[in-house]
């Protein structure tokens, strides 16, 4: 069973991420001044890869994002294509945005 991390908001960075020993998944943001988040790139360190943790970057960030209210928009192939395995979360979707 993997780990629960806790999603930090690194506001100055604009990245959310998690701490992780000496390693720091994140996805980067931009917010725009009329409530919409651009997600534009997830990173997950090599060393993490394939143990869940960049989907539950991903799931936390979602859930985050619905807890601001804030319209999704997302620019990162890996945080679309979560969202297209877990349909739940294309509420978040600006209206009018894609994701095949």
């Amino acid at each position: 069973m993997m780990e629960d991390y806790e999603l930090i908001d690194n506001t100055e960075e604009k990245q959310f991420e998690f701490h992780i020993g000496k390693y720091k998944p994140l996805i980067e943001y931009i917010i725009s001044k009329n409530g919409e988040i651009y997600l534009t790139h997830t990173e997950v360190p090599v060393e993490l890869e394939g143990k869940g943790v960049g989907s539950q970057l991903v799931k936390k960030v979602l859930t985050e994002i619905e807890k601001r209210k804030l319209r999704l928009v997302p620019m990162c192939p890996f945080v679309a294509g979560y969202i297209q395995k877990h349909p739940e979360w294309k509420s978040l979707i600006m209206r009018g945005i894609n994701i095949g």
